[in-house]
This record gives C-alpha cells, sequence and structure tokens, in this order.
C-alpha cells in the first residue's frame, strides 16, 4: 500500500472510531465526571487541596515549553481539542457520573503529563461552566483523576513499553490504561465519599467500578486504537514537531 492510500485509509479509520463514539453516546446523561455538589464538602475541599500543586507544577512546564518551542502551540492546542471532544462524549453510568473515553493519553506521550495535568484541568473547568458537565466544587476531584492520575499512568506505561521497541503497542496501552485508571481513581474517589452500609470502603469501591467497567472497558480499547491512528497521521502531518519532541527518533 502506498503512502497516499495508508494515509485515507487513516482518516477513515480515524472517522470510523469517532463515529463509534458519538453513536455510543446516544442517550442523554445529566452530569458527567463527578457532578455539581455531589460530594460531601470535605472530600471536594480535600481533591482541591490535593491537585492544585499538580497544577502548580503544570503551569511551569506549559510557559517552558511554549517560550522554549511556540512553534508547538498548533500541536497543544490539537492535544486540547482532542481531549475536550472525546471527554465530552458521555454514557450514564453510576449515579452522579458517567462513562465516556478521556483524550489525556495522547498529550502526555506528546508534552508529559505535567502540561496535560493544566490542559486537562481547563477542557474540565470549560465543560464545567458551559456544558453543565462536572462542577466547580468537583473540579478538583474531577481534575485529580482525569488530569493527573490518567495522564501521569499514560507517561509511565508508555516509557516503559517503549523498552520493546513497539511503538504503537505503547501508545495504545498508555492511552487505554490512562482511560481505565482515571475511573479507578473515580471509583475511589466515590467509595471514600460514600462507603456502603455494609462493607464499607471496599464493598462501595467494587460497586462502582464494576458498574462503570461495563461501559469503560469497551471505551478504552476504542481510544487506545484511535490515538494510535492520531498518532499516524501527526507521522504523516506533524513529523517536525514529532522531532521537535524528540519523539521519532524512539519510533520503531
Amino acid at each position: 500500500m502506498n503512502p497516499q492510500h495508508r494515509q485515507w485509509v487513516s482518516l477513515g479509520l480515524m472517522a470510523g472510531f469517532s463515529c463509534y463514539l458519538v453513536l455510543a453516546s446516544a442517550n442523554p446523561a445529566a452530569a458527567m465526571h463527578i457532578a455539581e455538589g455531589f460530594l460531601p464538602v470535605q472530600w471536594a475541599v480535600f481533591w482541591w487541596i490535593v491537585s492544585l500543586p499538580f497544577l502548580v507544577v503544570g503551569v511551569r512546564s506549559l510557559a517552558r515549553i511554549t517560550s522554549t518551542h511556540p512553534e508547538l502551540k498548533l500541536l497543544l492546542a490539537l492535544v486540547g481539542a482532542f481531549t475536550f471532544v472525546l471527554s465530552a462524549l458521555k454514557i450514564p453510568s453510576v449515579t452522579g457520573s458517567c462513562s465516556h473515553p478521556t483524550g489525556t493519553g495522547l498529550g502526555a506521550i506528546l508534552f508529559g503529563p505535567s502540561v496535560m495535568t493544566v490542559l486537562g484541568g481547563l477542557v474540565l473547568l470549560f465543560q464545567a461552566i458551559l456544558l453543565a458537565h462536572g462542577g466547580l466544587t468537583t473540579l478538583g476531584a474531577n481534575m485529580f483523576s482525569m488530569a493527573i492520575v490518567g495522564p501521569f499512568v499514560a507517561y509511565f506505561v508508555y516509557h516503559l513499553l517503549l523498552r520493546t521497541g513497539r511503538t504503537r503497542v505503547a501508545i495504545f496501552c498508555a492511552s487505554a490504561l490512562a482511560n481505565l485508571l482515571t475511573y479507578v481513581t473515580t471509583s475511589v474517589q466515590l467509595a471514600l465519599a460514600f462507603p456502603a452500609v455494609s462493607g464499607g470502603f471496599t464493598a462501595s469501591f467494587l460497586k462502582f467500578a464494576s458498574i462503570f467497567a461495563v461501559t469503560q472497558i469497551p471505551l478504552a480499547i476504542s481510544e487506545g486504537l484511535l490515538t494510535v491512528l492520531v498518532w499516524n497521521w501527526l507521522q504523516s502531518y506533524a513529523k517536525q514537531d514529532l522531532e521537535t519532541l524528540k519523539l521519532l527518533r524512539q519510533e520503531s
């Protein structure tokens, strides 16, 4: 297959996966992430306090990248838009939350997890204000699960599997596991706030995680495949940016 045909196949597959993700979220949900006002005040404040240091470090990383390589701003915007669109595709799940792709794995691989803390936080803020998805009181908890845990998992899984020399496998696993671990974290957050009367935290965590798993596992696999397709597209149309980020030298 020549390069032009591969590009058309890649674009077709990306369009197909995008349609699947949109159609899979056909049923409306009342909220996404953890909804506004759903967490008790003490837990909402706790997750804000935990997330703020990561946000401060992320702002410094983002400022350093944009000042050193201003030509990468367009790619940063693309990564932010990718996260915004994917995380806005919601499926009803646990009361007070919902399932959706996260889109944070790609940015963590390209720019590192700290930068994605900022971009993911901005995405969550805009969704809370403009789309009534998530909320301001629960922004700290949602930021910790989707914009901190997810990107850090993606970053470490990618670099761990990159040692095998199979870049696309590393990208797929990093994106899929970032998605899944985001929801494991959300399950922990909900179980801490709402322990079961019988069985406490463990019983509550198993209940939340098992409900999320029904929709989140296929979404994670789909997001991993879509991220690999976007990576292939970037290799064709943003090769210079990938070379600036020193990612192509690791390609097998």
